[in-house]
């Protein structure tokens, strides 16, 4: 049975409440709308296995920030949306002043669209061996490292594989994975950025689901951190149909018309690029107590 495709908590609920017709409410699910820094924040939560299963998720917290005010590039909105994002990012991880983290770049920097990750790992300050080597300097740092896991068909391996091996050598008290998701309306690619606390399923948006990587296959807490930068094209299709009017539409029909096609913006060069430094400085501000934006510039540079 086809279903429209989503990574989205958000649009998992949005799909059910369309469909639920005379029912208003979910139970097991629970969501709520907020502004932060002023930038729209949805947090879904789904509580149970009632909840879970309507949605196709798993039972956590899943929050979404819109990133309207810092695509169209306000006066301050980088640092205010970074900031905004890190409180979230924050909220989720409840890290202890000492405890670690491991940051993980999911995805292949080789293809734009699904390079969310690897380089927002180039915006993370890798801050291990420093405080480790140099305490005296950097011991107002908490200790970070940073992965980029490739993809299966370029390393041979499982990317939970891999965060795995070197997990079992860190034991980092958090991991913390970073990829490209994928949404179910063009209004939400590239413009929103969703956090989890159920860990993450890679690909399993674009139907190439990988193993999963959370605190069941690792051992320590996972947060993930996803940004929408493609649609289905069924699905895509789907979605403009019912928004042109159309009372009916056969799912088989758009299964047939999008095949395998996935949908992209045409500057999704520079908007990946944009969006992970954006997605880098929240999870620094997140990380390291006191930091801020010009000093995560000045290390990094």
């Amino acid at each position: 049975m086809w279903t429209k495709r989503t990574d989205l908590a958000l649009e998992a609920h949005e799909i059910w409440s369309e469909s639920a017709q005379e029912q208003t409410e979910l139970s097991g699910v629970m969501a709520q709308d907020k502004t932060v820094g002023g930038f729209n924040v949805t947090t879904v939560r789904i509580l149970d296995e009632n909840g879970a299963q309507e949605l196709g998720k798993p039972m956590g917290t899943y929050i979404t920030l819109e990133l309207d005010a810092f695509l169209r590039r306000e006066d301050g909105a980088f640092n205010a949306g970074a900031i905004a994002l890190a409180e979230e990012i924050s909220g989720l991880l409840n890290l202890q002043p000492y405890d670690t983290a491991l940051v993980v770049g999911l995805g292949n920097s080789a293809i734009t669209a699904d390079a969310i990750g690897p380089v927002t790992a180039k915006h993370t300050m890798v801050t291990r061996h420093l405080v480790e080597k140099m305490p005296e300097k950097f011991g107002w740092a908490r200790r970070v490292s940073v992965l980029e896991s490739g993809v299966l068909g370029t390393t041979g391996m499982e990317s939970a594989e891999l965060i795995r091996a070197v997990t079992e050598k860190l034991r980092p008290d958090q991991v913390i994975v970073v990829d490209a998701l994928a949404s179910r309306r063009l209004a939400r690619v590239c413009r929103t950025v969703q956090l989890a606390d159920t860990g993450i399923v890679p690909g399993s948006g674009v139907g190439n689901s990988r193993a999963a990587i959370n605190r069941e296959t690792l051992g320590v807490p996972v947060t993930a951190i996803g940004v929408p930068t493609v649609v289905d094209a069924a699905t895509l299709a789907a979605d403009l149909a019912e928004q042109a009017g159309a009372t009916w539409v056969d799912p088989e029909d758009f299964e047939q018309f999008g095949g395998d096609m996935i949908v992209t913006p045409k500057e999704i060069d520079s908007i990946v690029n944009d969006i992970a430094k954006f997605v880098g400085y929240a999870l620094n501000l997140a990380l390291h107590s006191g930091v801020t934006v010009e000093d995560i510039t000045m290390f990094l540079s």
